[in-house]
């Protein structure tokens, strides 16, 4: 017989990207008593990676917990990106409930659409709370209208459409039931978790299980496993089995169990059902393996995710400055890395290529992969990629690709730039909304195909002040072919460096790439060029110097600064016949073959052939 532990409840918070989270568990964090008298604590405190804080997102999952009287109140992070879903299976499967946290101006998202769905299909009670309502764009009372109607969208049942409504301003760490109250702290946010978020249930006499959701890493007890027991206890020193992808039984024992104290970890003799713990002394443990008792076991069902739509291809860096920058060079390292991030991250799939010394890797989106590049170039590696493609399936004979379902919120006067660029590549509109504001909101279905490369476009044609998110919404039938890119590149025909005599002469030919100085060798693109074809050129070339002199001095040269490209742009920037290199210190693009000659020997053959 299942009793419920009071004492503990175990929570998911849900929201998109900006849609302040972080910032509401930064003031969960400080009134929850987790800190002692003399402890501080940074903003932000969730965002434990680098590149979460620089770029202000959320991209793995992560576990804390608060106390709230004599409450422990588990919190999972789940990211607010739809690249990243992958996590949040993880996390919702060991949650009980969820708080849905939406900006009062803007409103339910795709990425608060994708992870309430997945939300509402487990049964979790959901907390709304409507968060920024100091904005001076402030609409809480539409907002409210629109989450419920996203509610009725996604087939959520009668006991779930009850949901309960708190209204927030997160960066203040104040929340209240009613617009018209004064709020102070979060005590309601607190009190009405512990109400309504339903407790675990326990039963100490079942068998252990537990489905392993995380993974994470010591350098003094190697591989955790963490994840919820599901039933039964479990003590330091129990011999447990684990039960594989394969359905195989494996001995193992736990050597330490600890369970999450605030920010920190604790450890724990024995941890029972409704419990999150980390688990050491496991050491070939996967996401998705069961770990339960040797005298019943049976395993739990494993954590499934969407199936990746975009593939990329992972190499080593070949070209004539590899191994200059970077740490690790070899193919083999490459490859041990990318294994081990699928070991973390159940939306990651690895592939060995036709080529063998490359790699093909999947995922959900192309930011996905550029993140998972930038984390391995901060980590020491030097690696070239390919232009992202998306993954086409053949069913009943057709050729079908993904879709994405695209939201934008744009002014008013850009939507026929916009619109014609969706167009072009074959999206079509499914929704507009302008109420007179000035601003309009627009919906489309477009292949995500049509979406590599478009964001770069989006922020120029908007100036900057466009929304575009985009959710996959599954495969349709092929729609055919469009332009991706429409301009050539400026490839350089030779190695040195750079000179400011040679880049300017050839500025009236395109965008430039490259500054006096740089490295440059053959094959490697140093712009952009105004037309649709390559163009070789010489960035190398100097003025000429005589015994002649002109009357007068000579003209100074100097050429026009430029904005170095970021990985995602030179990723946007790629053609099918080009790769990115990527080292610790730089990132080029150059052609997959270097020499011009062969290159053109290469397609005078394919002009032949057809």
């Amino acid at each position: 017989m299942s009793v419920r532990n009071e004492k503990l409840r175990n929570i998911a918070i849900i929201a998109h990207v900006d849609h302040g989270k972080t910032t509401l568990v930064d003031a969960m964090f400080r009134q929850g008593s987790i800190l002692r008298d003399n402890q501080t604590l940074e903003d932000r405190v969730m965002d434990s990676m680098d590149l979460e804080r620089e770029r202000g997102i959320t991209i793995a999952a992560k576990n804390c917990a608060v106390r709230w009287d004599d409450v422990r109140i588990n919190i999972v992070d789940t990211p607010g990106h739809a690249d990243f879903g992958g996590e949040v299976e993880r996390a919702l499967s060991m949650v009980d409930g969820a708080i849905l946290l939406v900006d009062s101006s803007e409103g339910p998202l795709p990425q608060t659409r994708f992870v309430l769905k997945k939300a509402l299909e487990r049964g979790l009670r959901i907390i709304v709370v409507i968060n920024k309502i100091d904005r001076k764009d402030a609409r809480p009372a539409e907002v409210l209208d629109e989450v419920l109607d996203l509610f009725i969208d996604l087939d959520a049942n009668e006991e779930q459409l009850e949901f309960p409504i708190l209204y927030a301003i997160g960066r203040n760490g104040v929340a209240q039931k009613n617009l018209t109250d004064e709020g102070t702290d979060l005590k309601p946010l607190f009190d009405l978790v512990v109400q309504e978020i339903p407790a675990p249930a326990v039963d100490e006499n079942a068998p252990f299980s537990m489905l392993v959701s995380d993974l994470g890493y010591s350098d003094y007890l190697g591989r955790l496993a963490i994840g919820r027991v599901q039933s039964g206890k479990v003590q330091v020193q129990d011999n447990l089995v684990r039960i594989d992808e394969k359905g195989d039984l494996k001995n193992t024992r736990i050597t330490k169990l600890q369970v999450y104290d605030g920010l920190a970890l604790a450890d724990a003799e024995v941890a029972s059902a409704g419990e999150i713990v980390i688990m050491a002394g496991l050491s070939d443990v996967f996401i998705g393996d069961t770990i339960t008792n040797p005298t019943d076991p049976i395993a739990l069902p494993r954590l499934r995710v969407d199936e990746p739509t975009v593939a990329m291809r992972f190499g080593p860096n070949t070209s004539p400055l590899a191994g200059k920058e970077g740490k690790w060079v070899q193919s083999a390292r490459i490859k041990e890395r990318l294994i081990k991030e699928t070991f973390r991250n159940v939306a990651i799939q690895v592939e060995d290529s036709k080529e063998g010394d490359s790699f093909i890797v999947k995922g959900r989106g192309e930011f996905q992969l550029a993140i998972l590049i930038e984390t391995m170039r901060r980590e020491g590696f030097e690696l070239s990629a390919g232009r992202p493609e998306v993954i086409l399936r053949m069913i009943d004979g057709k050729k079908m690709e993904p879709i994405e379902h695209v939201y934008i919120d744009c002014d008013e006067v850009f939507l026929g730039v916009v619109t014609e660029k969706m167009m072009m590549r074959k999206g079509r509109m499914i929704n507009l909304i302008n109420k007179g504001t000035g601003r309009a909101r627009v919906e489309f279905d477009i292949p995500s195909r049509g979406l590599i490369g478009y964001s770069d476009d989006f922020m120029t044609d908007t100036k900057g002040t466009g929304l575009m998110n985009s959710l996959f919404s599954g495969y349709e039938e092929y729609r055919g072919d469009f332009p991706t890119r429409f301009n050539g590149s400026l490839v350089s025909d030779r190695a040195g460096n750079a000179v400011a005599y040679g880049l300017f002469h050839l500025e009236p030919r395109g965008r430039l790439m490259v500054v006096p100085g740089d490295v440059v060798y053959e094959g490697m693109v140093v712009g952009e060029y105004n037309k649709d074809n390559d163009l070789d050129v010489n960035p190398c070339k100097e003025k000429k110097l005589t015994n002649m002199r002109a009357s007068g001095k000579d003209e100074q040269t100097i050429c026009r600064p430029i904005k170095p490209m970021t990985l995602e742009e030179a990723i946007h920037f790629l053609a099918p016949d080009e790769l990115v290199e990527v080292t610790p210190k730089s990132i080029r693009i150059r052609k997959v073959i270097l020499s011009a000659q062969q290159r053109h020997s290469n397609k005078g053959k394919a002009l032949k052939a057809e």
